[in-house]
């Protein structure tokens, strides 16, 4: 929704007139009627409030600027940046994670590293719980530097 839009919903809800909302956010009666119609009769331009602005109209609406902001889609919201591009692991970085993961645990074991902890030896199951840990991590990794260095043109 844009900022007028909001404006003038909250302004019929609340059975205001223009000069009633423009005194209660502190502007003018002229800039909240150009702020509504989103644009500025002399310019022909597009209004773009400033900050200070957004904050005095979240303030008449007895909302926060976040909230405000989040309504008019200037923040995105939860729903929206789950949209967002998320990179998944290929065949190809299964099977070098599955590597590397042979790879540490084949170090651990024959430096005797993961034979023991605290001083005692470890079962089958905490070895298997260990391995699947460092796994998640080499793939929380290796997502996270997808997410960080895949050129955007790339993300679909």
């Amino acid at each position: 929704m844009k900022l007028g839009e909001l404006i003038k919903k909250y302004r019929e809800e609340n059975k205001m007139s223009l000069r009633e909302f423009a005194k209660k956010a502190g502007l003018s009666h002229s800039y909240i009627n150009n702020l509504e119609s989103g644009i500025d009769p002399r310019s022909g331009k597009e209004v773009m409030p400033t900050i200070e602005t957004l904050k005095k109209i979240a303030q008449a609406m007895d909302m926060e600027l976040n909230d405000l902001l989040t309504q008019i889609g200037y923040i995105e919201t939860d729903r929206e940046q789950s949209r967002q591009w998320q990179p998944e692991l290929t065949e190809k970085d299964k099977k070098d994670i599955a590597k590397e993961l042979e790879k540490m645990i084949n170090d651990l074991e024959h430096s005797e590293g993961l034979a023991f902890f605290n001083g005692e030896p470890l079962d089958e199951e905490t070895k298997e719980h260990i391995k699947n840990a460092l796994k998640l991590g080499l793939e929380i990794a290796k997502v996270r530097n997808k997410q960080k260095y895949t050129p955007k043109k790339y993300r679909k």
